[in-house]
C-alpha cells in the first residue's frame, strides 16, 4: 500500500479523497493555485504544493507541475478526482513514465471511452445495447440528411469529442438536419478542435441512468447498481438518487451485466460509470463511459456501504477486489442535491464572494455533506461554483426525500446567492415525489424560470406562527434588560398582527413557560409552539402542535425574512396600532433600471462591444462578462442608443453594477 498520495484536484473532491486516505493511514499532498492558498483541502492535507496562478490552464491542468509536485514530496501515486486531468490519457501515461501510479484507469481505456464514436463502436462489439444511429464519421450535410431519413426523426447530431451540450442538436426534419449539421461541426471545431460528427436516434422523454462499475488489475469487474441522474439543467446534473425509481430487478441486472461486459472489454481496473439513456418503457441504450469517479458517487456509497475511493486506491496498489457481485446489496434509498453558488431567481447566474455564514446541517448516519468550503472562505470566479453535495439516506425513497427536505431547511448560507430554495422546491413537487422523471424535468416544471416554491396556505400559517413566536421571544428579553429605570415595569400587549404574503393575521400570544408559547387566532384556533430558539440563532427549530419544523431566519425592519421548503418570505409583526399605521404607509417602488445595463453577477468584464452614441437593436451584443468559467453575453432588449459607458474590459464588477446607460 502507498505511504503517500497526491490529490491533483481541489474543492470538495480533494477533501473527500483526503478523508479516505487518512482513514487508511496514507499521508496526503494537496496542490493549490494562488487563488486556493487558504482553501479547505490545503488545510486538511499533510503537505501542500503551490502549482501556479489562478487559471486552471496555468495550474491544475499543467501535467508537468503535478509531476514536479509528486517528485518534491515523494508522493507515490496520484488521485485525479473528477474534472481537470481525471480523463486525460496523456496525464496517465506521463505519470507511468515518471514511475508514479495513477489512481484511475489504464490510458487505453481512457482513450477509447473518451471518443464518443470509438466508444459506441466498442460498445457495439461488446454486445452492449446502443442507440440506433450511424457511428461512422459524416463529412457532408447531404449524407447526414440521408442517414437521418433512414434512422427516423427525431435524431440527435453530436460532436464526437463533445460534452456539456456543445456540438449537440436535436432535429426533427431534413431541413433542420442541414442547418444543425453545419452549426454542430462549427461548434465542435471551435470548442474541441475536432469536427467529427455522428448521428443517432433521439429518445423522446428520456431518462439518464448510469451504472457504477468497479474493477481491479486482475480482470475482476463488478457493478454496484444504478444512479438516476435525470434532474438536469443545461446538461448539468442537479439532483441524483440511487437506486432509480424506474428500474426493476430484471432491467437492473441486464444493465449491470452490459456495463460489466463493456468494462471488461477495455480491461477496466478502477471505479467508473457506464451511462445509459433510458426510455420510459425501460428500454436502455449506451450513452458513454466516464472513466473516473463521478460527482454523484456518494449516493452509491450510502446504499451499498462501499467506499469507492478506498477501492480505487486498493486497486491502484495492485490488490484484488475483496467484493464479489453476490456481495453487493442495495440498502434503502439515497438522494444527492448539488448546492451551487448561483442565483436561481436570476436565471441561475453565478454568485461569488465571501461565505459570511456557512452552517450546514449536522452530519449523521443518514445525512452526509461533502464540501470544500468553510465559513469565512471565498467562492472564487475561477472554478466550478459547487459549494457542497448534500446527501441523505432513508429506508425508502419517500424517507430519503423527507430527510433531504429537512436537511435543506437547516443548511444556512449567507454572503452569496445559492440554489438551496430551488432544490427545496423540487423536493416538494408532486411529480418528483412520484418518481415521474425525465431529462426535461426542470424545463417542464419551471418553463418561465424559478420564482420560488408555491406558497401553500397551511405553510404560510405556520410561518406566521413562527414569526409571532420570535417576536414574543424578543419582547420577553426586553422585559428583562438589567439596570432599567425604576418605575412602572415595561409591559407588552399580547395582541399582535402578523403581515405575511399580503395577509394581515390577528392573533394573541401568551407565554406558558420557557420555550412554550400559546398563540390564539381571531377565528378561535389555538396553537402550541415549542422551541429552544434564542435570538442570534439563524435556524429556528421547534414544534407546532407537536409537529417538527425548521425555519431559516434573517432579521429585517419590523420583522423577519423566513425561509422554508423553498419559500423565502418577508414577515412583519406589529401591535394593533402599529398595524393600523403600517397600512397607511406608501409602498416604496424599486428604482427604474430600464435604461441601464446592470451586471447580472459578480464577474470580470471581458469586452465592451459598443461605444457611446451607437444605435443598437434587440439581440445586439453589448458586453461580455465572465464568471466561474462561463462567458455571459449581454444583449440589447430593444432599439436604443448608448448614452454613457461606465465600465471597460478588465474591470471587476459587483452584481447590479451599472455597465452602461441607454436613452
Amino acid at each position: 500500500m502507498f505511504k503517500k498520495i497526491l490529490i491533483a484536484n481541489r474543492g470538495e473532491i480533494a477533501c473527500r479523497v483526503i478523508k479516505t486516505a487518512r482513514k487508511m493511514g496514507i499521508a496526503t499532498v494537496a496542490v493549490y493555485s494562488d487563488a486556493d492558498l487558504r482553501s479547505l483541502h490545503v488545510d486538511m492535507a499533510d503537505e501542500a504544493v503551490n502549482i501556479g496562478p489562478a487559471p486552471a490552464s496555468e495550474s491544475y491542468l499543467v501535467i508537468e507541475k503535478i509531476i514536479d509536485a509528486c517528485k518534491q514530496t515523494g508522493a507515490q501515486a496520484v488521485h485525479p478526482g473528477y474534472g481537470f486531468l481525471s480523463e486525460n490519457s496523456r496525464f496517465a501515461a506521463a505519470l507511468k513514465e515518471a514511475g508514479i501510479v495513477f489512481i484511475g484507469p489504464n490510458p487505453q481505456a481512457i482513450e477509447i471511452m473518451g471518443d464518443k464514436i470509438a466508444s459506441k463502436q466498442f460498445a457495439a462489439d461488446a454486445k452492449v445495447s446502443i442507440v440506433p444511429g450511424y457511428l461512422g464519421e459524416i463529412s457532408k450535410a447531404e449524407d447526414a440528411i440521408a442517414i437521418a431519413d433512414e434512422i427516423g426523426y427525431p435524431v440527435m447530431i453530436k460532436a464526437s469529442a463533445g460534452g456539456g451540450g456543445k456540438g449537440m442538436r436535436v432535429v426533427h426534419s431534413a431541413k433542420e438536419v442541414a442547418e444543425g449539421f453545419n452549426s454542430a461541426r462549427s461548434e465542435a471545431i471551435s470548442s474541441f478542435g475536432d469536427d467529427r460528427i455522428f448521428i443517432e436516434k433521439f429518445i423522446v422523454n428520456p431518462r439518464h441512468i448510469e451504472i457504477q462499475v468497479l474493477g481491479d488489475k486482475h480482470g475482476n469487474v463488478i457493478h454496484l447498481g444504478e444512479r438516476e441522474c435525470s434532474i438536469q439543467r443545461r446538461n448539468q446534473k442537479v439532483i441524483e438518487e440511487a437506486p432509480s425509481p424506474l428500474l426493476d430487478k430484471k432491467t437492473r441486472k441486464k444493465m449491470g451485466e452490459q456495463a460489466v461486459a463493456l468494462a471488461k472489454a477495455v480491461n477496466y481496473d478502477t471505479a467508473g460509470t457506464v451511462e445509459f439513456v433510458v426510455g420510459q418503457d425501460r428500454s436502455f441504450f449506451f450513452l458513454e463511459m466516464n472513466t473516473r469517479l463521478q460527482v454523484e458517487h456518494p449516493v452509491t456509497e450510502l446504499i451499498t456501504g462501499v467506499d469507492l475511493v478506498e477501492q480505487m486506491i486498493r486497486s491502484a496498489a495492485g490488490e484484488k477486489l475483496s467484493l464479489k457481485q453476490s456481495d453487493i446489496r442495495l440498502n434503502g434509498w439515497a438522494v444527492e442535491s448539488r448546492i451551487y453558488a448561483e442565483d436561481p431567481y436570476r436565471g441561475f447566474m453565478p454568485s461569488t464572494g465571501r461565505l459570511v455564514r456557512y452552517q450546514p446541517p449536522q452530519e449523521t448516519a443518514h445525512v452526509r455533506n461533502d464540501t470544500g468550503v468553510y465559513e469565512g472562505g471565498e467562492i472564487s470566479i475561477y472554478y466550478d461554483p459547487m459549494i457542497a453535495k448534500l446527501c441523505t439516506h432513508g429506508e425508502t425513497r419517500a424517507d430519503a426525500i423527507d430527510k433531504m427536505s429537512d436537511a435543506l431547511d437547516e443548511f444556512y448560507i449567507k454572503g452569496i446567492k445559492h440554489n438551496i430554495p430551488f432544490l427545496a422546491a423540487i423536493m416538494g413537487l408532486n411529480r418528483w415525489q412520484l418518481g415521474s422523471l425525465a431529462t426535461s424535468f426542470i424545463d417542464d416544471e419551471f418553463p418561465d424560470g424559478f420564482e420560488g416554491a408555491e406558497r401553500a396556505d397551511d405553510l404560510i400559517g405556520k410561518l406566521a406562527l413562527v414569526a409571532a413566536f420570535i417576536d414574543d421571544m424578543h419582547n420577553n428579553r426586553k422585559r428583562n434588560i438589567s439596570d432599567q429605570m425604576s418605575g412602572k415595569k415595561v409591559s407588552f400587549s399580547s395582541n399582535r398582527v402578523v403581515k405575511i404574503s399580503g395577509e394581515w393575521i390577528n392573533l394573541s400570544v401568551s407565554t406558558e413557560r420557557s420555550g412554550l408559547v400559546r398563540i390564539d387566532l381571531a377565528d378561535g384556533e389555538s396553537h402550541a409552539i415549542e422551541s429552544n430558539w434564542v435570538p442570534g440563532e439563524v435556524i429556528w427549530r421547534g414544534r407546532i402542535n407537536g409537529e417538527p419544523l425548521s425555519v431559516q431566519i434573517a432579521p429585517i425592519a419590523n420583522g423577519y425574512k423566513l425561509s422554508h421548503r423553498g419559500i423565502e418570505i418577508k414577515t412583519s409583526v406589529y401591535t394593533a396600532r402599529e398595524a393600523e399605521l403600517a397600512k397607511l404607509m406608501p409602498v416604496k417602488l424599486p428604482p427604474d433600471t430600464s435604461k441601464q445595463l446592470l451586471c447580472p453577477m459578480p464577474g470580470l468584464v471581458v469586452s465592451i462591444d459598443v461605444a457611446e452614441g451607437d444605435k443598437v437593436a434587440p439581440g445586439d451584443r453589448l458586453a461580455v462578462v465572465e464568471a466561474m468559467k462561463m462567458e455571459n453575453i449581454l444583449r440589447a432588449e430593444r432599439d436604443t442608443t448608448i448614452v454613457k459607458i461606465h465600465s471597460a474590459a478588465g474591470d471587476s464588477l459587483a452584481v447590479d453594477a451599472v455597465i452602461m446607460e441607454f436613452d
